[in-house]
């Protein structure tokens, strides 16, 4: 039906927006305290680069992703994460080119056709912070702090944070190769999607909502007998950070993340309440993704996530604040003689960033009071032919429903007094 939006997109309503908004300023708030600058990428994306940046193996390439063929008969895709374009973007632009540490943050719309959720559409937003240039892992301890100090900024409790190391490309194929003897000898037990990972990306199967609970998957193998000594060096200084930064982690060998992209450091920010799907953020380094896409070997790790999923958290405690929609003031014309003089008076006070309003549908003044009140506005002020003539307006505090006639040139003065 046309006037039914699209199954799995929702319209923000000018109801919800202020929440909307109040979110966004909490993230541009965070992100200046950690001096990380805003990127705005394009919404759709050619479709190789995410087939080459997210792994042509993952869900979101082979089930996920909106791809369409435009005019010219190019293969584009609509971004289903952010990581990827922020990488194309670094290196188109050069960003790269004073060398050192790049810290970007985005915020803005992502695309996947997945089952509708509680908290996750298939038009979905994203809060992500991307730091490109710098291999220490105290910079993932920072990125990890951001994303937990946004959250607990917003009041949100109940907060845990799952970490983990998904090795390197020295030391993965190792583990990879245990993972996919240990997996063949169960693989009768392994539902049809993980089957399918057996053969393309076994250490998904880790991550199987479906497969989570057998038994055969509390004895698979453990990746920190296959870590090399950087990638072990590397999660012991991580860890390091993050106690001295006084954050409790607790260490989940199964979490491997979705996108094939990750090495080494790995995380999620989980809210219990929200059951199954309770991550509010995650993510983890990429160290490969640069070259992966066409620039130098360069070190790289962010994390992003989801708006809605926020704010249904905050939702379940109570946290989404009220939104002031008060006016201060409300114009009420008395008849057509006076309707251009009070026009021009709400002309004049927005420009005097008064916020301000009036009813165009010419009703009677009993009306037009009425809908003064129910504006929440301090006052109404109230021209017909009198006051016309006299260049005066006449004030009625709503609040305590005292009134007075003032001259016109005296309305700013007694509105902002």
């Amino acid at each position: 039906m046309l006037t039914n939006a699209p199954r799995g997109t929702k319209d923000i309503l000018p109801s919800q927006a202020g929440a909307w908004q109040w979110l966004e300023e909490k993230i541009r708030e965070v992100c200046a305290l950690y001096s990380y600058e805003e990127i705005r990428t394009p919404t759709f994306e050619h479709t190789e680069l995410f087939k080459r940046g997210i792994g042509e193996g993952t869900d979101v390439v082979e089930k996920e992703m909106y791809t369409f063929t435009d005019r010219g008969e190019r293969s584009i895709t609509l971004r289903p994460e952010n990581t990827a374009s922020v990488v194309r973007a670094y290196l188109q632009n050069k960003l790269f080119a004073n060398a050192g540490l790049v810290k970007l943050f985005y915020v803005g719309s992502m695309f996947r056709y997945d089952r509708p959720q509680a908290g996750r559409l298939r038009e979905f937003h994203q809060f992500g912070v991307e730091a490109l240039g710098e291999k220490n892992p105290a910079v993932d301890a920072e990125i990890i702090l951001l994303a937990w100090e946004f959250l607990r900024s917003l009041g949100l409790t109940e907060l845990k944070l799952k970490i983990n190391t998904v090795g390197c490309p020295a030391c993965r194929p190792i583990y990879r190769q245990k993972l996919t003897e240990y997996f063949t000898e169960n693989a009768d037990e392994l539902c049809g999607d993980c089957r399918r990972r057996l053969e393309k990306n076994p250490m998904r199967i880790l991550d199987c909502k479906v497969d989570a609970l057998k038994d055969f998957m509390d004895d698979a193998p453990k990746i920190e007998t296959c870590l090399c000594d950087d990638c072990r060096e590397h999660f012991n200084a991580l860890k390091k950070f993050l106690t001295a930064a006084g954050v409790e982690y607790e260490i989940n060998p199964r979490l491997v993340r979705g996108l094939d992209y990750y090495t080494k450091t790995a995380f999620e920010i989980q809210y219990a309440p929200l059951g199954a799907q309770s991550a509010v953020a995650g993510g983890g380094r990429y160290d490969g993704l640069i070259k992966e896409i066409g620039g130098d070997d360069t070190p790289a790790v962010g994390f992003a996530a989801g708006l809605e999923r926020i704010l249904l958290a905050l939702e379940l405690q109570g946290l989404v604040p009220a939104q002031d929609k008060k006016i201060s003031a409300f114009v009420v014309a008395g008849g057509a003689a006076a309707e251009a003089y009070a026009f021009k008076l709400l002309t004049d006070l927005r420009r005097e960033k008064i916020s301000a309003a009036m009813d165009f549908g010419r009703k009677s003044m009993k009306s037009q009071m009425k809908a003064a009140a129910k504006s929440g506005a301090k006052f109404a002020l109230i021209v017909g032919e009198d006051e016309v003539a006299s260049s005066s307006v006449t004030v009625k505090n709503l609040e305590t429903s005292a009134q007075e006639k003032i001259p016109r040139e005296k309305i700013f003065e007694k509105i902002n007094g």
